[in-house]
């Protein structure tokens, strides 16, 4: 009995689908499947298992002057875009009687979501970069002496300096004259952790 209405209830659903327009039918057709596939696409994510499809760097995906890649053309993306596009037009079809404006705006949200996904990623992506501070980033730059720095190696001083938004105070020498503080030096090179700098 349970087997017999089961059917029943699943021949109404499809009698009733059967019944539907032919362009909520086609959002419908696209919406089920996609929406699917996408639960499976999070799922694998957040398992770590598919967290790399959709970001290799065969398109430089730059739309707002960023540089992180990002492959336009994937399955992910695609995904995104039709869940956007069919989820769209199911929910303001009864809204928008023009079939050309409700299509124009369906695909619209589906280009957002695949902007959309392109900030997470490269958020995600930024997340994920090495923001360890090195001394090599130093060489070249300028600095402030904040410590007076003695002449001819004879001691060291201490210099301040930005590097990627970031103030550090670090340890310098210099092969020339004394350096008095507030003053503006250019760091040379490295050895043994400590920079060597001159006088600008």
């Amino acid at each position: 009995k349970y087997t017999l209405n089961t059917c029943n209830q699943t021949i109404r659903y499809m009698e009733a689908f059967n019944n539907l327009d032919l362009l909520l039918r086609g959002f419908w057709l696209v919406a089920i499947p996609v929406t699917i596939i996408f639960l499976i696409q999070m799922v694998l994510t957040f398992i770590g298992t598919d967290a790399s499809d959709g970001t290799s760097a065969d398109f430089d995906g730059d739309f707002d002057g960023g540089d992180a890649p990002f492959q336009l053309f994937s399955f992910r993306n695609l995904m995104n875009f039709l869940l956007g596009f069919s989820w769209t037009g199911i929910s303001f079809y009864k809204i928008i009687p023009n079939q050309t404006l409700l299509i124009l705006l369906a695909v619209a949200v589906g280009g957002l979501f695949v902007y959309f996904f392109f900030l997470i990623i490269r958020t995600l992506m930024r997340l994920s970069e090495d923001n360890t501070f090195k001394l090599s980033e130093t060489i070249g730059k300028t600095a402030e002496v904040y410590v007076p720095i003695p002449e001819n190696k004879s001691g060291r001083g201490k210099i301040t300096i930005s590097v990627r938004g970031t103030m550090h105070e670090l340890e310098a020498m210099t092969a020339g004259a004394r350096i008095p503080s507030n003053v503006m030096v250019k760091i040379l090179s490295i050895e043994d952790s400590v920079l060597f700098v001159e006088r600008i």
